[in-house]
């Protein structure tokens, strides 16, 4: 099943190559994830896989389903999420990605900036939580994202 969504002006469209249990595989704009669907239900519906990934909010919930994507490798300067363990640098409020400052493999130190969020009409340095090396981008530059979603993963 294929679908267009639009979140804050940006069109996705979104495939669902398949569906098991709560595992489905999608592709996104050409870009092929494995995810996991959150309270799904008893019997995998196809239509509502895109529903549970992308909440009809006001604030765009494409970070908000990138977290819960299995690891896999991206193409270059794409986003990339992979669970591991570590330290993630989060959104302090709501804003808009302005920059993103480092990419994975990068080493870091504690309290280098790492990614720059606009809110309230301010830039909001984000700063590395500890040293280590970046293993996950989670959001991208022009992304909205909410209090405390995760934005930089370091280990």
């Amino acid at each position: 099943m294929e679908r267009t969504y639009i979140i804050n002006g940006k069109e996705y469209k979104v495939t669902i190559n398949s569906v098991s249990g709560n595992n489905a595989n999608v592709t996104v704009n050409g870009t092929s994830y494995d995810v996991q669907i959150k309270d799904a239900p008893a019997a995998p519906v196809q239509p509502a896989a895109p529903v549970k990934a992308a909440p009809a909010a006001p604030v765009a919930p494409a970070p908000v389903a990138r977290p819960v994507q299995a690891a896999q490798p991206a193409p270059a300067a794409a986003p990339v999420s992979v669970p591991a363990a570590g330290k993630t640098a989060t959104a302090p409020l709501p804003g808009v990605i302005l920059a993103i400052k480092v990419n994975v493999g990068d080493a870091v130190k504690a309290g280098q900036e790492i990614a720059i969020l606009e809110a309230m009409k301010m830039e909001n340095s984000i700063e590395a939580p500890i040293s280590g090396t970046v293993v996950a981008i989670n959001a991208a530059k022009g992304d909205s994202v909410l209090e405390g979603a995760p934005i930089i993963t370091i280990q």
